[in-house]
């Protein structure tokens, strides 16, 4: 095992072609993060370090050749297996710039300080980013995260402030 923590950056969907090559939903912006070595998870058994041969995109999507799975069958296994990186493996972020796991379970404020919940989850809908948003109360809000709404991270102090669009927890949270 890596002394470092294990990130999901992707999931295998299925096999691509006869030689093994897999089809995978990338989560992440580098291809780079995938020319080495990749850690994969079958459920919920132990990840297993596997080499990469090679990699390449394809109708957006990246293909992998791992060295120990040369066949359709061998691919075939593959489905649905969770593809993992050490977390010492990534770059730097940009200053800007925040890891989806560095947010998961921060305090969600508004810009008037009052708090709505804590990040819980991340959903990717038609290539947009929605927060989980989860309520003291155990409601869930479904947040979109874009430049325009989220207004401050605090990674030191544990917080995200955002400025939702009208109407937004009002749908979620029931209006006065």
């Amino acid at each position: 095992m890596t002394d470092s923590r294990l990130l999901q950056i992707g999931l295998i969907v299925k096999p691509h072609g006869l030689r093994g090559e897999v089809c995978v939903e990338y989560y992440a912006d580098s291809p780079l993060l995938l020319s080495d070595h990749v850690w994969l998870q079958k459920g919920k058994s132990k990840p297993t370090l596997h080499r990469v041969v090679s990699t390449r995109t394809h109708q957006g999507r990246e293909l992998l050749l791992l060295e120990d799975c040369r066949d359709r069958n061998c691919a075939e296994t593959l489905r649905n297996v969770i593809v993992l990186v050490p977390e010492s493996s990534l770059p730097d972020p940009d200053e800007d710039e925040v890891y989806l796991y560095q947010l998961e379970g921060l305090e969600v404020r508004l810009e008037d300080g009052s708090s709505i919940g804590h990040i819980v989850n991340f959903q990717f809908n038609a290539g947009s980013e929605v927060w989980v948003i989860e309520t003291p109360d155990k409601r869930e809000v479904l947040f979109p995260a874009t430049d325009q709404f989220v207004t401050g991270v605090d990674l030191d102090n544990g917080t995200v402030t955002i400025a939702p669009p009208e109407g937004l927890l009002d749908l979620y949270l029931g209006g006065e």
